[in-house]
């Protein structure tokens, strides 16, 4: 059996914040959430094919971030697979990350790689489990997961794993920019003034950029303040994306990663050359979300 012919690549998007609301608190400390979050068309990429034994390896601009063992998402993922399917049905696999999305970053880069592993796995045994049962193995292993396996236009509630489709949601232009520093998500949810804040506000009847990006001017990243409390070069990313043109500009997830709203690709493009000429050690990628009907295989 040839090992090569048979791998296939899976596109582990980034996860977009545009809005993230902090709504309360469970009795278990975990913090309730609504946010309207997109995927992107850049992000991570997995390759997973058969093998002889089981493999994981990375590469890419960040695969010296990546943890190899098994604390990693990824081998998490592989192996919470295994112990629902069993084990004759889960023969070695080898797993190839490709990381090309800033580690601790506030995008979901870790989730997201899970969830793709979660699907090709699914597809590589030819596993017959349906997708609630996946969202519900990628639970367990973190509350980010069923979002990142669903991989489009959604409005997430609860801790993140009440999840709302989101039809008609166009794909906008973003610049994503990291200064080039990790923030600690659990750092950053203790620094909260408040846990208990108001809801997002209902989405606008007709979805486009000009109605989102009025949306988003009402809406907050209740997370924001106290990241850039703790890493103030997230105020300076925020500045530069608006020097860039930006038509809105906030911070994603847990930060430090910020994106900028922008009308078109090309336009977003062009915004991205240049701070990237300003500012050629930090992360900068220009890219489209995905649409409500996009697929996460390559």
């Amino acid at each position: 059996m040839n090992a090569e012919a048979e791998a296939r690549i899976w596109l582990a998007p980034a996860k977009i914040n545009l809005a993230l609301h902090v709504t309360g608190r469970r009795a278990d400390g975990y913090h309730l959430i609504e946010s309207l979050a997109v995927f992107t068309r850049f992000g991570d990429r997995v390759e997973i094919g058969r093998a002889d034994s089981d493999l994981f390896s990375a590469s890419g601009k960040y695969a010296s971030a990546v943890p190899l063992d098994d604390s990693n998402l990824v081998v998490k993922a592989r192996e919470a697979l295994r112990r629902e399917a069993g084990l004759q049905r889960t023969p070695p696999v080898a797993i190839r990350l490709e990381k090309n999305l800033p580690v601790a970053s506030g995008v979901g880069g870790g989730s997201s790689d899970a969830a793709a592993v979660l699907r090709g796995l699914v597809d590589a045994w030819e596993l017959d489990i349906d997708d609630g049962e996946l969202a519900r193995i990628g639970l367990a292993l973190g509350a980010d997961i069923p979002m990142c396996l669903a991989a489009k236009p959604l409005v997430a509630r609860g801790i993140g794993d009440e999840l709302s489709s989101v039809p008609d949601f166009p794909a906008l232009g973003l610049v994503l920019v990291n200064p080039g520093t990790a923030v600690s998500t659990a750092e950053v949810f203790n620094a909260l003034s408040s846990p208990d804040n108001d809801m997002l506000p209902p989405l606008p009847r007709r979805i486009d950029f000009h109605s989102i990006r009025s949306w988003l001017e009402i809406t907050r990243n209740d997370l924001e303040p106290a990241a850039r409390a703790i890493q103030p070069a997230i105020g300076k990313a925020l500045s530069v994306l608006n020097k860039a043109g930006a038509g809105f500009a906030r911070m994603s997830g847990s930060g430090a990663t910020c994106f900028g709203l922008f009308e078109t690709g090309n336009v977003a493009k062009r915004a991205a050359l240049d701070i990237r000429s300003r500012h050629p050690d930090w992360f900068v990628a220009a890219t489209r979300s995905m649409e409500a009907d996009a697929h996460g295989q390559d």
